[in-house]
């Protein structure tokens, strides 16, 4: 499994987590998981899966990275404190590593929010602040609201059926030290009937699965990770997906390969 820097610090994370969106509990699916490197771990108070997850890392807590999110309606100085508070009881821990605020909300300025977030570091509850579904204002209206405690991450769709972050947002973080975490890079499962409306791109995938004898799964998990910048997390509830999601890492598509799936993509 490679990893790649989080943000501008020195921690790192594997560059296929497991995403926890209607994770039903399997401890064997998180357990797989850490088995192949693939420790990072992402949830958010909107699942309703953090006490899943808190079950599942139980006695293995320093092996995995955690993150996790706090809901717009919670975005108050007071309210994201005790959103905190409530995450790290049903997660059974005394830290969360990445907490990101999952949506902005029009209503609550952001500088409040991230001032909740420098305590919340300050007071050791939090290691690392990121944000989720941010667009480059935003993000850039965290960033210098944080002051000295860098927004790491910035989680949001990417794959190689929807790549409207290139244009903008992704050039803003990479140049920012801002690690993108790409959510849904599998179409939320649905990449037979997205291939089936686009012939071209499913002949130049199932071309290049043949060159690199990978999956679909694998060569659009690896076309999303090619990025530098880029990490992503894709959700399962089935050990051997977990197998799969993993076998995308440890490899690269070559250039004329990433490019073939972009140009494919982009007139599909």
């Amino acid at each position: 499994m490679l990893a790649k820097s989080l943000g501008s610090t020195e921690s790192t994370l594997p560059e296929i987590g497991l995403g926890t969106w209607l994770y039903k509990g399997d401890k064997n699916v998180i357990h797989k998981a850490l088995e192949l490197g693939s420790n990072f771990l992402d949830t958010a108070e909107m699942y309703n899966t953090e006490s899943f997850v808190g079950d599942a890392v139980k006695n293995k807590r320093q092996s995995y990275f955690i993150a996790t999110k706090v809901s717009p309606q919670n975005l108050r100085h007071q309210d994201l404190i005790a959103a905190a508070d409530r995450s790290l009881r049903r997660l059974k821990t005394d830290y969360i590593d990445l907490y990101q605020v999952h949506w902005a909300n029009p209503d609550i300025p952001i500088e409040e929010s991230m001032g909740a977030m420098k305590d919340l570091v300050i007071d050791g509850k939090v290691r690392y602040v990121g944000v989720s579904n941010f667009s480059v204002q935003q993000a850039e209206t965290a960033r210098l609201a944080l002051g000295s405690v860098p927004l790491v991450s910035n989680q949001v769709l990417y794959s190689l059926f929807d790549r409207e972050i290139e244009d903008e947002l992704i050039p803003y973080c990479s140049a920012n030290q801002i690690t993108v975490i790409s959510y849904s890079p599998l179409a939320q499962g649905k990449i037979d009937p997205m291939l089936k409306r686009s012939p071209h791109l499913r002949e130049i995938i199932d071309r290049i699965c043949s060159e690199v004898h990978k999956t679909r799964a694998q060569v659009l998990l690896n076309w999303c990770t090619y990025l530098p910048c880029v990490v992503t997390i894709p959700q399962t509830n089935r050990v051997e997906r977990v197998d799969e999601n993993c076998g995308a890492s440890g490899w690269r598509l070559t250039e004329s390969q990433y490019e073939a799936l972009n140009q494919a993509s982009s007139s599909s």
